[in-house]
């Protein structure tokens, strides 16, 4: 089911209300807009994982320009409700919050998409709402929900990155200049992330080109800024 969140971010991108959701060919595109320097542009919103637009990417980028908006959710305010369609019972902060180094858990899955001449990607940091009700079954553990989300809304738009080329996702991690050779033990130091996320990371940076291999030594495979 599409959420608040999903239809304000169309509203967004659209030059207006009747360039969303409109079919072509055999796709549905998300919005259509006007760009002053690229023309008409295809923008395809994605809350989801980015796995699920892959192939359509792909073919949609064989002769369109195609921004795919991929939100990063950085705080979340939780409204509880009494029922579905009920009185709003509490509203709090969640403690959990987003960062854009989510972004490459996203990425893995778009390598074999980005970057491309004709592609854009778009990373708005957001501010949510989202909205609970009580699950309709009963919690048997106790790590189940006792809840389900009925819907995520826009709040506000922190700010929007925009992501061209393989030096841009390189940027995001705001490495030290110095920082020209590194292995991912160096590089979750830098970030303060777990070894596992860097090595994920690099995956991400190594299969777009914005760093390349250079060697091995005992800590791991050495890398090399290319971007």
């Amino acid at each position: 089911m599409e959420t608040t969140l999903h239809q304000q971010l169309k509203l967004v991108y659209a030059d207006d209300p009747s360039q969303t959701e409109v079919v072509l060919g055999r796709y549905r595109i998300d919005a259509i807009r006007q760009d002053a320097d690229r023309g008409p542009e295809l923008v395809e919103v994605q809350c989801a994982s980015l796995s699920a637009i892959r192939d359509k990417c792909r073919q949609l980028l064989k002769s369109h320009t195609l921004r795919v908006v991929k939100p990063i959710v950085i705080r979340t305010r939780i409204i509880k409700l009494a029922k579905r369609g009920g009185a709003v019972k509490s509203r709090r902060m969640s403690p959990k919050r987003g960062s854009v180094l989510d972004l490459f858990d996203e990425m893995i899955y778009f390598t074999r998409v980005f970057p491309h001449t004709n592609l854009t990607m778009d990373v708005p940091l957001l501010h949510v709402e989202q909205v609970r009700v009580p699950s309709k079954t009963k919690r048997r553990r106790s790590w189940h929900k006792d809840y389900q989300v009925e819907d995520v809304r826009l709040e506000s738009i922190q700010e929007t990155l925009e992501i061209n080329e393989p030096a841009d996702l390189l940027s995001l991690l705001n490495l030290p200049d110095g920082i020209q050779n590194f292995n991912t033990a160096d590089l979750a130091a830098a970030i303060d992330r777990p070894r596992w996320h860097a090595q994920q990371i690099a995956y991400v940076l190594r299969k777009t080109g914005a760093i390349d291999q250079t060697g091995r030594n005992k800590a791991g495979v050495v890398y090399n800024r290319v971007a």
